[in-house]
């Protein structure tokens, strides 16, 4: 168990009470968070905004005084998305008595579950895994959004609604990111009585074009292609399908659905769909309004940054309400404390950029619903708001 300071349990053993809240320590007294991100690594091209989102909040939250006076101290270490690596920031934290992560893949998500859970740890992640929002097996994690999974029946309900027979050609990261949804999908469509057919190819990592996995598409008759990667190489199939004249409509789950996509296929973006939670800067919502301020204030360009950081700031948001709210309760910030205050805070209120999320102890799932957008003159627009996977 991780608790904030020894001087906390020493004052609480004092004072003969039931425990101090954060302010149980010396008044200068940090909250530590650690910050595993991609910042140089293969998915640092959408990791980057995000951790950049991450700490404006942090830095924002102790402008306004921190948490019940004290300032949260978030050490971010970039792991180039390498599992080992992020073990060792893992480490790290742990001797700087960090009391929460934020990670960042599913890979290093997945690997790090057993330690957070001996370390009883609280953990968010930028990994939408299905996994992880089960407290059975995985306690101390955490998702605020809809799962890949979510996503992709979202995107399979869609897809059946426009075509029932449809071929669906799922390309994906080759990783555990990229794999997680694809079981879950195919059960969706057998659950559900879909006539539609699905296949799933990896995509080889920095590939210059994905011609040839295209042209298996075309074979299996896809009409539509859903993409479980990030942007780049996102923007590569688009590319390839406009060069080919392929009559097929990309389908973007939520980390190629983003600006970054649009910017580097061009007009080969349009008419593609999006599966995305988090509302883009462009489609303005009453929780932009705090990022935007703060941009402004920085002399930051939101609207270059894009969604991705705006996704950063909410996934901060959503942990530093439940350190707020184990406060709030008089308890001491130890995990167990701050697990317990993550999943009995009220419905993390964002202003419409996603959510609400909600947490309990008998789910870690914070949010179930994403907005389907369409590219249309380079830009997001959106087709439907706030769609969960049909019940």
């Amino acid at each position: 168990m991780r608790i904030l300071t020894l001087a906390a349990v020493a004052t609480a053993l004092l004072a003969g009470c039931g425990g101090p809240t954060a302010g149980g320590g010396e008044d200068n007294e940090d909250i530590v968070i650690g910050v595993i991100a991609d910042l140089t690594g293969a998915t640092a091209d959408v990791g980057k905004p995000y951790n950049e989102g991450m700490l404006a909040y942090v830095d924002h939250v102790n402008a306004e005084g921190g948490v019940d006076g004290h300032k949260i101290r978030a050490i971010s270490e970039d792991y180039q998305y390498k599992v080992p690596t992020a073990e060792e920031k893992y480490k790290k934290f742990v001797a700087e008595n960090a009391v929460a992560i934020q990670g960042w893949g599913t890979g290093d998500s997945e690997a790090l579950r057993s330690k957070v859970k001996d370390d009883e740890l609280p953990f968010m992640s930028a990994s939408y895994a299905e996994v992880l929002t089960d407290p059975q097996q995985s306690p101390y994690n955490f998702v605020v959004a809809p799962t890949y999974s979510d996503q992709l029946r979202v995107a399979i309900d869609h897809i059946a609604a426009q075509d029932p027979a449809a071929q669906v050609a799922v390309l994906h990261h080759d990783s555990p990111f990229g794999t997680a949804p694809l079981a879950d999908a195919e059960k969706w469509i057998n659950d559900k009585g879909y006539q539609l057919g699905f296949k799933a190819y990896p995509m080889t990592a920095g590939a210059t074009d994905y011609v040839g996995i295209l042209q298996q598409a075309k074979a299996q008759g896809a009409k539509y292609v859903v993409i479980q990667n990030v942007s780049s190489p996102a923007a590569v199939v688009a590319k390839d399908i406009a060069a080919q004249k392929l009559d097929m409509t990309v389908v973007c789950l939520n980390w190629c659905a983003d600006e970054l996509f649009m910017t580097n296929a061009g007009p080969a973006a349009e008419g593609h769909l999006m599966i995305q939670p988090f509302a883009p800067p462009g489609i303005a919502k009453p929780g932009h309004q705090a990022i935007r301020e703060y941009c402004e204030d920085k002399g930051i360009d939101l609207d270059a940054k894009g969604l991705h950081f705006v996704q950063g700031w909410y996934t901060m948001h959503a942990m530093v309400k439940g350190i707020e709210h184990t406060v709030a309760d008089g308890k001491e910030l130890t995990g167990p404390n701050i697990r317990a205050g993550l999943e009995t805070m009220p419905a993390v209120d964002t202003g419409g950029v996603i959510g609400p999320i909600k947490f309990s102890a008998d789910s870690h799932r914070g949010a179930t619903s994403s907005s389907i957008y369409e590219v249309s003159s380079g830009e997001f627009a959106e087709v439907a708001a706030g769609v969960a996977p049909k019940s």
